[in-house]
């Protein structure tokens, strides 16, 4: 029983993980920290400069350089046609195989009040945030359903001999994919669609493990990892109204690698949804639904975790209600503070 409950989930030794926004924060983070664990990593980003810089980063980070390989694609990552590019360069620089594991890290934020927001970014957050994973797990999607690297043994009975390791798709939400407040709108709905989408599609997932079982097994997560010291947090920052900044008061603020770190281990744990602080955790027990629980005990936990937050969440939503209306009667309605 010990051993079962030990068994690493994600295991990435000689494996080939693809991570997009792989050049900073957390993607770059995990690509480091996977390297040590033996994975072939390929880094996807925007800036070829920034990217030389990640991967040289990470190819120092390899546990075993002479058996190890690293490869960057520089790519826009919001639109299908891009992402089924980046599948196919990853295929032929890995020996005619897709990635084992693809992890969709890249994403921006525009925290303003809605009325504020210029009207084009609501458009960018979605393509942003949301597309790029749904472009970029349709092109591995059907990459893996086109490929089958080892042939399974079969006989009359159907097949056998070792299960092949599983491949996944790793998705990056938000603590805003289970509760926003004033000065998220444009950007919340397109991390709550990433939690929906990866709910839907792990129950595809099972359509696939019993019709096509010579497959290796293939799995959906969903990282929501908490507040990060980051280049782009400095840039949210940087448009944030002092209401919302306000608001988030008492956040968890995490280095990124304290972050990969919690999330690569939820990963490992086979946590289909893997939160990155208590906060998180306890606010998405409270609208779990029909995710996932994690097996019978956890699921337990988290049942009777959601059931307290809830009741918690009723306090939270009145004082920031509370808070909102407050600072319009005092500094009225543009978000930032009277001079």
């Amino acid at each position: 029983m010990g051993a079962l409950l030990t068994k690493n989930e994600l295991p990435v030794e000689g494996r080939t993980v693809l991570i997009t926004g792989g050049s900073k924060g957390l993607g770059l983070a995990a690509a480091q920290q996977l390297a040590a664990k033996g994975a072939n990593l390929i880094i996807v980003a925007r800036g070829q400069e920034s990217l030389s810089t990640a991967l040289r980063s990470v190819t120092q980070s390899a546990r075993n350089s002479e058996t190890q390989r690293f490869h960057s694609i520089q790519a826009d990552v919001t639109t299908s046609k891009v992402c089924s590019r980046v599948i196919s360069e990853a295929t032929e620089w890995n020996d005619g195989h897709p990635p084992d594991i693809v992890w969709c890290c890249s994403g921006s934020a525009h925290p303003t009040l809605f009325a504020d927001t210029p009207i084009e970014q609501f458009q960018t957050m979605m393509d942003s945030n949301y597309f790029s994973c749904v472009y970029m797990a349709h092109a591995t999607l059907n990459a893996w359903l086109r490929h089958n690297p080892k042939p399974a043994i079969t006989d009359k009975c159907g097949p056998k001999g070792p299960a092949q390791p599983a491949r996944h798709i790793i998705f990056t939400g938000s603590f805003v994919s289970f509760y926003s407040f004033a000065g998220f709108t444009p950007y919340a709905p397109s991390k709550a669609a990433i939690r929906s989408l990866s709910d839907s599609l792990s129950q595809e997932m099972n359509l696939y493990a019993t019709s096509r079982p010579e497959l290796p097994r293939m799995r959906i997560h969903t990282v929501f990892p908490a507040t990060m010291h980051t280049q782009s947090c400095a840039d949210e920052d940087a448009v944030k109204s002092d209401l919302t900044k306000s608001l988030e008061e008492g956040d968890q603020i995490l280095e990124p690698e304290e972050c990969a770190r919690r999330a690569i281990r939820g990963l490992e744990a086979g946590e289909e949804l893997v939160a990155t602080s208590l906060i998180i955790r306890a606010v998405m027990a409270s609208v779990l639904g029909g995710a996932i629980r994690g097996g019978f005990w956890k699921g337990l936990a988290n049942t009777v975790l959601g059931w307290i937050t809830a009741m918690v969440m009723v306090f939270i939503r009145w004082e920031m209600d509370t808070k909102v209306r407050k600072w319009g009667a005092e500094h009225g309605p543009s978000g930032y503070r009277k001079e």
